[in-house]
């Protein structure tokens, strides 16, 4: 089966009597609702509504495991500390280095599954550690191009993105049912009144794409930035009203001087508005 190792994952685990309250009031997934064997994205934003920290959440026991970047490993550790004030809750940086993912029919190694993918139709398992044995070197990142999968720091830069961006709103990371918890006002209100306009979407030329940080425009005009990009096929957070007047006028994407299609994800159900829609 496919697979790659993860190295600069690490974990963070929050234990304790109080640790699903502690968290159900703090991030932006629901994990009253998370059951064992499954990971759902998450986010600890910003009071702004942006995100601050991501990861993937799954429960291990009574205690829960936050799977987030190296880079962000102790910081969100001393964010989570800092909420936790006097509750009842152990807040512990792992040691461990990396995480194995395997995918498609054979997966079945014991692990927790990504359901991010599951939406494109593919069964993804997250393994800690690195995992030995009769491994096909996959290629993650074009993976995640065809599931549309967003990844901080190659899709996206902490601080800078709103859930919404990066369809957290539509792979099981933002919950607008559970109650309250940092930035969710700004949240709920960007997702009833609609007024999300940049959203994920994929990228694809006849020729090798140019580098991730690439400017997307039409007629000069600047409607997103390439992101994760393995050959022909990228993503990128894009703004869709400047690409639906784009597509209506029959006006060409270019990133760079390479001419570019971008769609929004099948399994998202979203579609780039047209005509007055776009303008307005």
């Amino acid at each position: 089966m496919p697979a790659a190792y993860l190295q600069s994952r690490r974990f963070i685990r929050i234990s304790g009597p109080d640790a699903e309250h502690f968290l159900q009031n703090l991030i932006t997934t629901d994990v009253s609702s998370l059951v064992l064997g499954e990971a759902r994205p998450g986010a600890l934003l910003t009071p702004q509504g942006k995100i601050l920290f991501d990861f993937m959440v799954s429960r291990e026991g009574d205690a829960f495991l936050l799977e987030t970047d190296a880079g962000q490993q102790e910081a969100l550790a001393r964010r989570l500390t800092m909420y936790k004030l006097r509750a009842p809750v152990e807040i512990q940086s792992l040691p461990g280095e990396g995480v194995t993912v395997l995918w498609g029919d054979e997966a079945t190694l014991a692990g927790v599954e990504d359901v991010r993918f599951w939406k494109s139709g593919i069964r993804l398992v997250r393994i800690a550690g690195q995992v030995d044995g009769n491994l096909v070197q996959g290629d993650y990142d074009l993976l995640r191009v065809g599931a549309g999968v967003a990844a901080s720091g190659a899709d996206y830069m902490l601080q800078d993105a709103f859930p919404h961006d990066i369809l957290m709103d539509l792979n099981g990371g933002l919950s607008f049912r559970k109650g309250c918890y940092v930035g969710q006002e700004v949240v709920s209100r960007m997702q009833h009144r609609g007024t999300a306009r940049r959203r994920l979407a994929q990228v694809e030329a006849k020729d090798a794409l140019p580098p991730s940080g690439t400017e997307i425009t039409a007629e000069g005009k600047p409607v997103g930035t390439l992101g994760t990009v393995s050959g022909h096929s990228g993503l990128a957070i894009v703004r869709t009203d400047r690409i639906g007047t784009a597509i209506a006028a029959d006006t060409p994407l270019l990133a760079g001087d390479i001419v570019v299609t971008a769609e929004l994800p099948a399994w998202s159900g979203l579609s780039f508005p047209a005509g007055e829609e776009a303008g307005s």
